[in-house]
C-alpha cells in the first residue's frame, strides 16, 4: 500500500509541474514582446545570427530565441553583444516593460541612440557600437536602472542633465567619447553612485559635483579638467591624469559649507584600516577585544545622543506645530523652501562657470522640488520669526523693463504697433529711441491672476534660459503695477501662417527646400525643449502662427515656456477646440503630453505640405479637417501628387515629397504611444535632406531646366 501511495505522489507532482511550469513551455509569449522583437529582428536587417528569430512572429519564449530570456509569458533580458549587428532596434521597445537587462553591445548600429528603450531596464550596455549625438531623454525616466555603460561609441556634445531621478545608478561608464562641457548639476543625484567611468572626453570645469557621492571607483584620466580635487575623492580607487589640476592648496569653501567627513565614501576591502595590512593571527584575540570595548563606548555615545535628540525634537515640534500647519496649508511653494535653495546656491557659486551657466543647453529648467525632510539647520532657518520676502534671482541674460520704455516704444499699445494676438495676449512691435526693433507680448491679466504674480518671475527665469537657434529668444521683461509683459527679438518676416495663407499675387510661394528646412529646424526646436531640457518642457501651442520666419526663412519657434500661464484644460477648451492641431487624446482628456506636441507638429508638415489650413470651414465637409483628408492619401503616390501645394507648381523631388509623407503620417498617428519622439522625426528629415543633396550630386543640372525660372532654390527644389 505503501508503494502504491508513492507511485500516486509521484504522479502528482509530475502533473504539478506540468501544470504549473513556466507558460514560455506552452509557447504563449505575450503579443507585445512579439511584435516588438519582430520590428527589433527588421530594424537589424533580419540577421541569420540571431537564430530562431522570425519576421514573421513566433514564440520567442517557447522557441528559444538567441538571446533571449523569458520569465512566465514576458521576455525579461535580451542579451546580444558582439554579434556584428547593423542596422537599428525597431521602435516598439517601450512596450517591453518586463525587460530588466538589455545588452546589445559591441555591434555595428552607428547612428544616435533610439528614444525607444524598454522602461524598466535595471542594466542597459550599448558599449561599442559606434553611436553618435547625445543621450536620449528617455534614460532620465529609468527610475530603476542601475547600471549604464555607454562607453566607447563617438557620442557627442554636453552631456545631457538627465541624471536627477536616477537615483539607483551604481556603475556609470561614459568613458571614450567625445563629450563636451561641465558635468552636469543632476549628477550630485547619484546617491547610489560607486563607479564612474569619465575617461577619454573632452569634458571642462571642475568635478566638485562629484564630491559627495558614495564612490568606491573613479576615472577621470584624459579629460580637460580643472580647479582642485575634492579632499572627499581622495581616498578612493581614483585615477586623474591627463588633466590640467590647480596646484598648491585648495581655497577655503564658501561660508556655510558644511566640514568635509570622512565616512562619507564607501571604502573598499578593510584597505584604510591601518591592521588590515599585516598583525597575523597572534593578533587576533587583543584587536578583538579592543574592538568590542570600542563598539560598547559608541553604542552609548548613540543611546545618549539619540535620547537627547528626541527631547529635543519632542520640544520644538510642540513649540512649531501650528507653523508646519500653515506651511502645509499654503497652495504654493513654502517660503523657507527658496532661502534654503539661495543658500545651496552660495554654497556651489565658487565652482559654477558663468558663462556656461547662461548658454548651457542642457540647465535645469525648474529647482528641484522642496524636500519636507528637512535638517536640524534648515528647519532653524525656516522658523526665523520675520520671514523676509520672496527673493527672485534676476533671469539670465534678460534686461528689466519699465512699464514707462515700453508704452514710449509701443506708442502707449496702440492699434498701428499691434501685430498679432495669441491665446495668452497680444504682441505689439516695440521701437526704440536706439533704433532697436523689439516684440512686446502684454500678457493677459485673467493669465495671470493676483494670487501668482510672484510666479512669473520664476517663469521669466525658466524662459531666458532656452538657448536654441532655432526658439525665439527672450530679450527681457517688465512686472510693474500688477502688468506683465515679455521682450523678444523681432523677426519682421512674420510667421508661417502668414507665408502659407496670407501670401498675395506679389509675394513669392515657399519653395520645397524652404519647406523642408522649416519643419528641419521647428523639429529641432521641439526636439530641445522635450528630450535636452530638464525636466521636459510641453508646448501645448504648437501651431504655424507660432513658427516665425527670419529673413533666411529659417525658424523661430514662439510662445516656448509660456503654457504654464494656462491651464492644461483651458487650453484644450478655449484655444486650441476646432483648430485642427490638437491631438485626439487632449480634446478628450485636455491633457497635454510630448506625445500631443509631436501630433501638433505632424500638422504643420501637413501645413507645409498642402498649403491647406488645418480646420477650414470653406472646404467640403470631407475636406474640412486636414489631418482627417490627407492621412489615408499620404501612402498613395498618385494621390499625394494632387494633395501638393499648388503654389509649388510641380517644382519637387518626388522621393523627398514621399518620404516627408512618411514622417508625418508617423506624427499624426491617434495612439500616442506610436508617435515617435522628436529625436527621430529629426534623423528622419536629415536623412531626407542629405539624400536630396546627394542626388543632386548625381544626377548634375540637366533636367528640366527650362522650368527652374531664374529662381536658383527652386532649381535646387526640382533637382533634389
Amino acid at each position: 500500500m505503501w508503494k502504491t501511495m508513492e507511485v500516486v505522489a509521484v504522479a502528482v507532482l509530475v502533473i504539478g509541474i506540468l501544470g504549473f511550469g513556466p507558460s514560455s513551455v506552452n509557447g504563449d509569449t505575450d503579443p507585445n514582446d512579439v511584435s516588438a522583437l519582430v520590428a527589433m529582428y527588421s530594424g537589424l536587417n533580419s540577421p541569420s545570427q540571431l537564430t530562431k528569430w522570425s519576421s514573421s512572429g513566433g514564440d520567442p519564449c517557447g522557441q528559444s530565441w538567441k538571446g533571449i530570456t523569458c520569465s512566465g509569458s514576458r521576455v525579461t533580458q535580451i542579451q546580444l553583444s558582439g554579434l556584428g549587428l547593423s542596422g537599428n532596434v525597431g521602435y516598439q521597445l517601450t512596450s517591453m516593460t518586463s525587460v530588466t537587462n538589455f545588452d546589445i553591445s559591441n555591434n555595428n548600429l552607428g547612428n544616435q541612440i533610439t528614444y525607444q528603450l524598454p522602461p524598466n531596464l535595471q542594466q542597459l550596455n550599448l558599449a561599442g557600437n559606434g553611436f553618435n549625438g547625445g543621450i536620449p531623454y528617455s534614460i532620465s525616466q529609468m527610475t530603476s536602472l542601475q547600471y549604464l555603460n555607454l562607453g566607447h561609441n563617438q557620442l557627442n556634445g554636453q552631456l545631457n542633465d538627465v541624471f536627477g531621478q536616477l537615483s539607483a545608478l551604481s556603475t556609470l561608464d561614459l568613458s571614450f567619447n567625445a563629450f563636451t562641457g561641465n558635468l552636469p548639476e543632476s549628477f550630485s543625484s547619484l546617491s547610489s553612485m560607486g563607479s564612474m567611468y569619465l575617461q577619454n572626453n573632452q569634458f571642462t570645469g571642475t568635478i566638485n559635483v562629484l564630491a559627495n557621492l558614495p564612490l568606491n571607483n573613479l576615472n577621470v584620466a584624459n579629460n580637460q579638467f580643472n580647479g582642485w580635487i575634492p579632499a572627499q575623492l581622495k581616498n578612493i580607487n581614483l585615477q586623474t591624469g591627463g588633466n590640467s589640476w590647480s596646484s598648491g592648496p585648495a581655497p577655503p569653501p564658501p561660508p556655510g559649507t558644511p566640514p568635509v567627513s570622512g565616512g562619507t565614501h564607501k571604502k573598499s576591502g578593510g584597505s584604510n584600516n591601518p591592521s588590515s595590512g599585516g598583525g597575523g593571527a597572534g593578533g587576533g584575540k587583543n584587536s578583538g577585544i579592543g574592538g568590542a570595548a570600542v563598539a560598547g563606548i559608541v553604542i552609548s555615545i548613540l543611546v545618549v545622543g539619540a535620547v537627547v535628540v528626541f527631547f529635543i525634537m519632542k520640544r520644538r515640534s510642540r513649540r512649531s506645530s501650528t507653523d508646519v500647519e500653515k506651511l502645509d496649508n499654503q497652495p504654493f511653494t513654502p517660503l523657507a523652501s527658496h532661502e534654503v535653495q539661495e543658500l545651496k546656491s552660495v554654497q556651489t557659486s565658487s565652482t559654477i562657470d558663468t558663462k556656461t551657466y547662461e548658454t548651457s543647453a542642457s540647465i535645469n529648467l525648474r529647482p528641484p522640488p522642496f524636500d519636507r525632510n528637512k535638517s536640524f539647520d534648515e528647519e532653524d532657518l525656516s522658523r526665523k520669526p520675520v520671514v523676509p520676502k520672496k527673493v527672485h534671482i534676476a533671469p539670465v541674460n534678460a534686461v528689466s523693463y519699465s512699464i514707462a520704455d515700453l508704452q514710449m516704444a509701443t506708442d502707449s499699445f496702440s492699434t498701428e504697433t499691434l501685430i498679432g494676438e495669441g491665446s495668452i495676449g497680444r504682441v505689439y512691435r516695440a521701437q526704440f529711441d536706439d533704433g532697436k526693433v523689439l516684440a512686446v507680448k502684454k500678457i493677459n491679466s485673467s493669465a495671470i491672476p493676483n494670487h501668482l504674480s510672484e510666479d512669473f518671475m520664476d517663469t521669466v527665469s525658466d524662459i531666458s534660459r532656452l538657448r536654441h537657434p532655432n526658439i525665439t529668444e527672450l530679450v527681457g521683461y517688465c512686472s510693474e503695477f500688477g502688468q506683465h509683459l515679455l521682450v523678444y527679438e523681432f523677426l519682421k518676416s512674420g510667421s508661417l501662417h502668414d507665408f502659407l495663407h496670407l501670401s498675395d499675387e506679389y509675394s513669392k510661394p515657399l519653395t520645397w527646400n524652404s519647406r523642408v528646412k522649416i519643419a528641419l529646424g521647428s523639429a529641432r526646436a521641439l526636439e530641445y525643449l522635450h528630450e535636452v531640457c530638464s525636466p521636459s518642457v510641453i508646448h501645448k501651442n504648437l501651431k504655424s502662427a507660432n513658427i516665425l520666419l527670419d529673413t533666411e526663412l529659417n525658424p523661430r519657434l514662439s510662445d516656448s515656456g509660456l503654457a504654464s500661464f494656462v491651464s492644461d484644460a483651458d487650453q484644450a477648451l478655449n484655444h486650441n477646440a476646432g483648430s485642427g492641431y490638437s491631438a485626439p487624446e487632449v480634446a478628450m482628456s485636455g491633457q497635454y503630453t510630448i506625445n500631443s506636441d509631436v501630433y501638433s507638429f505632424g500638422v504643420v508638415m501637413l501645413e507645409l505640405l498642402t498649403g491647406r489650413k488645418p480646420f477650414d470651414s470653406s472646404r467640403p465637409r470631407t475636406e474640412q479637417s486636414l489631418v482627417r483628408w490627407a492621412t489615408p492619401q499620404l501612402h498613395d503616390i498618385d494621390a499625394l501628387s494632387k494633395m501638393v501645394d499648388p503654389a509649388l507648381k510641380g517644382l519637387y523631388p518626388v522621393k523627398s515629397l514621399s518620404r516627408f509623407a512618411d514622417v508625418i503620417a508617423l506624427c499624426v498617428q491617434p495612439e500616442p504611444e506610436f508617435r515617435p519622439p522628436m529625436s527621430e522625426v529629426v534623423q528622419a528629415l536629415v536623412r531626407l535632406v542629405q539624400r536630396a543633396n546627394m542626388s543632386k550630386r548625381t544626377l548634375g543640372t540637366d533636367q528640366g531646366s527650362s522650368r527652374h525660372l531664374d529662381n536658383p532654390e527652386t532649381q535646387d527644389d526640382y533637382m533634389a
